[in-house]
Formats: structure tokens, sequence, C-alpha cells
């Protein structure tokens, strides 16, 4: 499709900037929501001509087009850009990292206010049946633990 050098341009310094692009699969819309100059349809297109060369990759999902910039992509807008090495994608970049620190609280300490009195003890008596059975609650639960019931008069095969 014919399109003006400076759309192009302007949409493969986005892509090399950003690492990704997306557009809307509106082709009459009159702008795209980055690139607020350039048409929809001129995005789509030279996307769609840079799939073919298997410079993006490209998904579609929702009506959206998301065109991903892949390693020979980058090489090729580089050089029809005329860039440096040194600058890359943002998505190659990685997010600086802060360095403050949260102290974290001794293993096997007191977590709160309280929780020291808990033990092993006070744990494995909350799963005691109440009223002092010594029954596991847990335990009488599963296959086999309960008695079996067989009520007639339910299902296909019942008979009155």
């Amino acid at each position: 499709m014919f399109m003006p050098k400076a759309h192009r341009v302007a949409i493969y310094e986005y892509l090399f900037k950003e690492g990704v692009i997306v557009a809307k699969k509106d082709f009459h819309a009159q702008k795209h929501p980055e690139l607020e100059t350039i048409p929809n349809l001129h995005v789509i297109k030279a996307l769609q001509s840079l799939h073919s060369r298997g410079l993006v990759k490209e998904q579609f999902a929702w009506r959206h087009y998301y065109w991903y910039l892949t390693n020979e992509g980058i090489e090729e807008l580089r050089s029809y850009l005329h860039l440096p090495p040194e600058i890359v994608p943002s998505t190659l970049k990685r997010p600086a990292r802060s360095e403050t620190v949260r102290p974290r609280p001794a293993a096997g300490g007191p977590r709160g206010p309280g929780d020291a009195s808990k033990t092993g003890e006070d744990r494995s008596a909350y799963r005691r049946a109440p009223g002092g059975s010594g029954v596991d609650k847990k335990g009488d639960v599963g296959p086999g633990a309960g008695e079996v019931e067989f009520r007639g008069g339910f299902g296909r095969g019942s008979r009155n």
C-alpha cells in the first residue's frame, strides 16, 4: 500500500523504541491511539509487511493486533533507521531495581503479639472434637469412614 515515507519512519521508530505495538482492527479509524498523526490503516499495513518478512511476531485477540519485534527485526530496523547498536527497544531493557530492602523477621521467632504462647499442642487440640472425646476431626473424613446407607426409591430402577 502506498503511504508517505514519514509515516513509515514514524511507525518504525515507535516500534523500535517500545518493542511492541498494538492496533485495533479498525481500518477506518482516522488515527492510531499512540501515533496521533498516522491513520490506523497505515500502522496495520506497515506491520503486516514486517510480519510477512518475519521481522515481527503477530498475535490477534479480541479485535486487536499485537506485534512484537523479533531479534531479526531489531537488526533490520536498526539498519533502516541508522541507529547505533547501543540503542535497544524498551522490552529488552531490564527494569531498574530499587535497593530498598525490608528487614525480615527471624525464623522461628514470635510472629506477633500473643503468638508466642502457641505451641504444637494448641494446634493439634484445635483438630479434636469438642467435649474432650479425643476424636480427630480430619481422621473421620474420607472413603470408608462413614456408614453406607442404601435407600430404595431413587433413580431409574425404582419400583413402587
